[in-house]
């Protein structure tokens, strides 16, 4: 297959950025072309699919180190083929998955069975991320050397913290031994027994609240732990001020340590809770607009390396009940590219931070292949940034609904995404 990208911003933070045509032979980018250049290595005529990018980005294609896929177990919820759809959907070209599914992912066969039911559908790439203990339990490690033979990427206990800090610490050794990132789901149980964020909103609700030291008590600790093994540490869905200062602080010290954020942490508050809304109750559960400040400086600054989703899928049986028996978490694939262009409409982001965000720094964390370069594999994420759409979740690919973005209008979509040359969405 034979594809020329024609005449978009080719835009890969700190390489390259202009009017081009990329060039793109079976799964390799083998030209890239400033206009007017020579095109190299085929003519246009002998091209199988010409795609026009005028006026829209070319970026590297995006990737999302944080969703939850569902399957094995739950794919009423979600399954990894649903997850994919809405995966190309959004303008990812990889996702990694996290380790909660049942059986939990803590051994070679669950990392295996989710790669082969990925490869099997040909499109978006799916990078599992191993349990960092035996059935997230906490009290034993798993078998990190089987799991990153078998194809994982990273490890956690996400959707739990590793609670024993001597085993923590042992978590860290055991994967700087065999390199491979962890993952941490900084929260400390004893404080976070709330049902969204402790404040005058909760006060208002009469709902308990879980207050930010639940979360950034374990970001401190963690940073301890990173800077006592020497090794590097990965912080999820950072969503507190306190976080953020404790993260910016460890890296000035040169501690390895880097951090993500998701887009509901950017873009709403703990007032999205009002009317007892349950596709507004997350964890960490949304918070202060001072703290929604303070995660919009920090990817500024480069303090939080990466946005990603923490795609959540549940079903009405769990998000259709009272609020205080509501399962945390939303789906967030398809909203998250048009959520970040929010930022650099609004001057917090350039479009290359924002790339940086969503494509480079996720890869770059977690090992894997990315950019746009000659010889290397056609993954694309084809942007308009003048589209204008308004999102309707029963619409979305997920097998899910619970968005709190149902019905918004937005502006900047991908258009197409390429995976190994292949579009697995378009449109």
């Amino acid at each position: 297959m034979r594809i020329i990208i024609k005449g978009g911003r080719v835009l890969d933070p700190g390489h390259l950025d202009d009017i081009m045509d990329v060039y793109i032979e079976n799964d390799l980018i083998t030209g890239i072309v400033e206009k007017g250049g020579a095109p190299p290595p085929f003519e246009a005529h002998a091209a199988d699919r010409i795609i026009s990018a005028d006026g829209c980005i070319v970026s590297p294609g995006l990737v999302d180190m944080h969703v939850h896929l569902r399957e094995p177990g739950e794919e009423y919820k979600e399954t990894i083929e649903s997850g994919i759809r809405a995966a190309a959907a959004g303008g990812f070209t990889s996702i990694c998955c996290m380790p909660n599914t049942k059986p939990v992912n803590d051994s070679k066969e669950v990392t295996r069975y989710i790669i082969c039911q990925a490869k099997a559908l040909a499109s978006v790439r799916v990078f599992p991320i191993g349990a960092a203990s035996r059935g997230l339990a906490g009290d034993a490690l798993s078998e990190y050397g089987e799991l990153k033979d078998a194809g994982a990427v990273g490890i956690t206990d996400d959707g739990k913290p590793v609670t024993d800090s001597q085993l923590m610490r042992r978590v860290l050794e055991y994967s700087k031994s065999i390199g491979i990132r962890v993952i941490s789901h900084s929260e400390e149980l004893t404080l976070a027994n709330g049902v969204m964020n402790e404040g005058s909103t909760a006060t208002r609700l009469g709902l308990s609240g879980t207050p930010n030291a639940a979360e950034s008590i374990m970001v401190m600790r963690d940073i301890a732990l990173a800077e006592l093994t020497h090794t590097p540490i990965h912080i999820a869905h950072v969503s507190t001020r306190e976080s953020i200062r404790a993260i910016r602080g460890a890296k000035a010290q040169g501690i390895p340590v880097s951090a993500e954020t998701a887009p509901h942490y950017f873009t709403l508050t703990d007032a999205a809770v009002f009317e007892y809304d349950t596709h507004a109750k997350m964890n960490p559960p949304l918070r202060s607009p001072e703290d929604r400040q303070a995660v919009r400086k920090a990817l500024a600054d480069g303090t939080i390396d990466a946005i990603a989703t923490d795609h959540a899928p549940h079903s009405g049986l769990e998000k259709q009940v009272p609020f205080d028996e509501a399962a945390n978490g939303i789906i967030g694939l398809e909203t998250s590219l048009s959520l970040g262009l929010r930022l650099v409409e609004a001057g917090v982001l350039t479009l290359s931070q924002l790339i940086e965000k969503m494509a480079v720094n996720p890869a770059r964390i977690l090992g894997l292949a990315g950019g746009l370069r000659i010889g290397g594999k056609a993954d694309l994420t084809v942007i308009d940034s003048s589209a204008k759409y308004q999102y309707n979740a029963a619409n979305g690919f997920s097998k899910s609904r619970n968005t709190p973005f149902d019905g918004w209008e937005f502006q900047g979509r991908a258009q197409c995404t390429l995976v190994a040359g292949r579009i697995v969405h378009e449109i």
